[in-house]
C-alpha cells in the first residue's frame, strides 16, 4: 500500500480531531483541499488564523466578540432588565435568529456534567451571579438545553440566584426534551421564548 506524504497524513490527523469528523471524513476534506485552487485553500487557512487571533469572549456576557464587548452588550437599544442564560454562543445565535428576544445574554460556555468532571468552576456561573448582584435585572430566563444536564445546570443556577429579587423563568417546553437549541427551528424558539414560565 502506498504511503501518504507526511504533510497529507498530518492534515488528515488534524481534521480527524474536529468534533464529528472521523478518519474517512478527514481524508475527504484533505483530498478536497488538494483539489481546490490554491487561493481557496489559503483563504480557509487565513480565516482559521483570523478567528484564533481576533475572536475572544465578551468581557460581560462571554459571547464571541472581536473587541472587549460583543455587539449585543454594546447595543444600548436592547432591553437592559432581562437576561437570558444560554450554554453556548451558538445557542445565543439561534435565539437571535428567532427575532423575538431583545434582552441581554449570559453564556455559560458549557453545562454541568459531573461524569465529565465539568463543575461550576468550569463555567461562567460565578460571573453570572456577580452580574445579577450588581445589575438591575427584573427577569433571568434559563435557556439551557432541555436535557438532564441542561436542567441540572438551570436548577443549580436558580439556587445560586435565589437570594436576589429577580424573576427566574425558563423556556416553555415547546422544545423537545433531549433536543439542542442550535438545531431547533426559529418558529419553535419564538414560541418557547414568548411562552416561558416560572422556574
Amino acid at each position: 500500500m502506498a504511503e501518504l506524504a507526511d504533510s497529507v497524513t498530518q492534515m488528515i490527523e488534524q481534521f480527524s480531531r474536529l468534533p464529528g469528523i472521523g478518519k474517512k471524513s478527514a481524508e475527504r476534506l484533505a483530498y478536497h483541499l488538494l483539489r481546490v485552487p490554491e487561493s481557496e485553500a489559503f483563504a480557509l487557512a487565513d480565516s482559521i488564523r483570523n478567528v484564533r487571533e481576533n475572536v475572544r469572549y465578551c468581557s460581560i456576557c462571554f459571547n464571541l466578540a472581536e473587541s472587549e464587548k460583543c455587539r449585543i452588550c454594546s447595543d444600548v437599544t436592547r432591553e437592559q432588565k432581562t437576561l437570558c442564560v444560554v450554554q453556548q454562543p451558538r445557542d445565543l445565535m439561534a435565539l437571535e435568529q428567532s427575532g423575538t428576544y431583545r434582552g441581554l445574554y449570559h453564556v455559560l460556555l458549557g453545562r454541568l456534567a459531573p461524569l465529565e468532571n465539568i463543575g461550576p468552576d468550569n463555567l461562567t456561573i460565578e460571573a453570572l451571579v456577580k452580574r445579577v448582584a450588581e445589575g438591575n435585572f427584573d427577569e433571568i430566563i434559563m435557556a439551557t438545553n432541555p436535557t438532564v444536564e441542561g436542567d441540572g445546570t438551570a436548577l443549580y443556577i436558580s439556587n445560586q440566584l435565589a437570594e436576589f429579587d429577580v424573576a427566574l423563568t425558563r423556556l416553555a417546553r415547546g422544545i423537545t426534551t433531549g433536543s439542542i437549541l442550535e438545531y431547533t427551528n426559529k418558529e419553535i424558539l419564538a414560541d418557547a421564548i414568548s411562552g416561558r414560565q416560572p422556574l
